[in-house]
């Protein structure tokens, strides 16, 4: 019973953290290793425990959804795309020393989106008309199909890299960004999930106590982060990706 009261606080957590900046997986998954499943096990588990919590988020964003520009939608077919590929991937490998390389992809995804006001700025000075913003569109959809190939094969971070490639969009609200994020990593999450599903390596006990506390989390951390300004919500997201970058490189190097 204790071990399932853990998992549902967990899922708390991770709710929370993946609707106000993402990276609920870095919490999620070394838990669920310690809880004593494999690697393998405990990377698939933690995208069913993260699932319910980004619909739920995305119920608690719905005010900023409706302003997102419809062409934005169209991301998420890359999203679904590269998701399908990375669950392919797992299905036919195995754990190895994948999680070697997890702190790297985190670090660049919260350099990325460090930076990211000021690359805005450039690029939107030299991008000005209606077919130049349908490229940047474009090489926006490539760099998340490939960032969510990662994602539906490992996924823990992966709301820091869209969060970052999503706010190079003509979209100036932070928390319409937000919003959008939780519904590409739905998309992430449902298509990995449907993927890896018949491939017998999730704990469903497990990932479903941890759905059950993501329910409850992210429509809270949906509504919580509606009332942080967005300079703090960036404050956060790099924080929160610093300090679990260096955490995995400590853990695994």
């Amino acid at each position: 019973m204790g071990t399932y009261i853990i998992l549902f606080c967990t899922g708390i957590v991770v709710g929370n953290m993946n609707a106000i900046a993402g990276g609920g997986g870095l919490v999620a998954f070394p838990v669920l290793l310690w809880v004593g499943l494999p690697a393998l096990t405990a990377s698939a588990t933690s995208s069913v425990g993260s699932l319910l919590g980004q619909v739920t988020a995305a119920i608690g964003y719905r005010k900023y959804l409706r302003q997102v520009p419809k062409i934005y939608l169209l991301l998420l077919v890359p999203c679904a795309i590269g998701a399908a590929f990375g669950a392919y991937l797992l299905r036919h490998t195995t754990f190895t020393n994948f999680e070697k390389v997890v702190p790297l992809l985190i670090l660049f995804a919260v350099l990325l989106f460090t930076v990211q006001p000021l690359l805005h700025f450039h690029l939107m000075k030299h991008i000005r008309s209606r077919h130049k913003d349908g490229w940047k569109l474009v090489l926006i959809g490539l760099a998340l199909l490939i960032m969510c190939v990662y994602g539906g094969y490992f996924g823990a971070g992966l709301g820091f890299a869209l969060l970052a490639l999503l706010s190079f969009t003509n979209m100036r609200e932070v928390h319409m960004v937000n919003a959008m994020k939780t519904v590409a990593g739905a998309t992430v999450l449902a298509v990995a999930i449907t993927g890896i599903y018949s491939a017998h390596i999730i704990h469903w006990h497990y990932g479903l106590t941890v759905a059950a506390g993501n329910l409850l989390g992210g429509y809270m951390g949906a509504r919580l982060a509606q009332k942080v300004s967005s300079h703090a919500i960036r404050v956060i997201v790099i924080a929160i990706g610093l300090a679990t970058a260096g955490y995995l490189a400590f853990r695994y190097h």
